[in-house]
């Protein structure tokens, strides 16, 4: 009776928990969208006269009742962490390319219930193993319980690195279409213009909020420097640099970009030669965990079988 009181517990708090996790996320989705104001907007279009209270008790109950408690929640867990820990973690956000587009707080926190439920889950499936002994039951859910905590880090970590790989890949055309549609006498805007609208990848997407960020007033070479900082790459970090110092000194923009597109092509495919090389070393593991234990038991079985069978005769 005890066993499944704790199950009941463990199930009803990770489903909370994943509640949280999810309020977390839609609140920070509807600091850009807000459901009220569509909504508000939506009906004065039409011509209909509403009250803002018909338009609240409109929405479903989880967006009139639920979400507004998480908030309240996320807001008081802000206060107990510290500044330089939430900007380390919008670093870790900006340079995945904000996945999800969760805040600092609503990272921080997915820490602890992915530790909480993935070690809720194993605890729960410990209770119906009677293979091992209590000690190791909770060395177990111990060591899945600091992997949950650590998943949500290496998930953004796996997906930086996607995407940086993603970038370096796409700079070299990317350069080129810059290099053609500046020959072709369009500026540098209208040419990074261009590379989103043809284009729908990681880079072309950084172009087009380096032309939002342009059009709301901020500086070229600021939007730039934002951009290269966002994409953590040092490829983009040299090319920003190329273009920011053409600009300064007056240099000819289509000359630079085509250096900077031969440079990207070079770099790009010594970063393959690099992965490459990597290729070997990486297969050892494999093969020494998987590949060769199945190999010796295909060899050595028969052997094996024929020296307990002469033991046997002897005997």
């Amino acid at each position: 009776m005890l066993t499944i009181i704790i199950i009941v517990v463990v199930l009803v708090v990770a489903i909370i928990a994943v509640l949280l996790v999810a309020a977390g996320i839609r609140k920070s989705r509807s600091v850009i969208d807000d459901p009220l104001a569509a909504r508000l907007a939506e009906y004065s279009q039409r011509g209909e006269s509403v009250s803002l209270e018909e338009i609240e008790l409109a929405q479903p109950f989880s967006e009139r009742v639920i979400l507004p408690i998480f908030r309240r929640l996320g807001d008081l867990s802000i206060r107990f962490t510290p500044q330089h820990v939430l900007e380390s973690t919008r670093r870790k956000l900006e340079l995945a390319g904000n996945p999800g587009r969760m805040d600092a707080s609503t990272f921080l926190f997915l820490h602890f219930v992915a530790a909480f439920v993935l070690g809720g889950l194993v605890f729960v499936l410990t209770l119906f193993s009677h293979t091992y002994g209590l000690p190791i039951k909770l060395l177990i859910v111990l060591v899945f319980t600091v992997l949950g905590y650590f998943l949500p880090d290496l998930l953004v970590k796996s997906k930086t690195d996607r995407r940086q790989k993603q970038v370096r890949k796409a700079m070299p055309d990317a350069l080129d279409l810059l290099t053609i549609c500046v020959e072709a006498g369009l500026g540098f805007d209208a040419a990074m213009s261009k590379v989103h609208e043809k284009w729908d990848n990681e880079l072309a997407m950084a172009f087009g909020r380096v032309i939002r960020e342009i059009q709301l007033g901020k500086l070229r070479r600021d939007a730039l420097r934002d951009m290269a900082e966002r994409l953590g790459l040092a490829e983009m970090t040299s090319f920003v640099a190329a273009v920011i110092q053409s600009e300064m000194l007056g240099v000819s923009m289509a000359k630079v970009l085509r250096i900077q597109s031969d440079q990207m092509r070079v770099r790009r495919r010594q970063h393959a030669e690099e992965e490459a090389h990597k290729a070997p070393i990486k297969m050892i593991f494999p093969m020494g965990l998987l590949i060769f234990p199945a190999l010796m038991i295909v060899l050595l079985t028969p052997a094996a079988l024929r020296m307990a069978g002469s033991l046997k005769y002897f005997q």
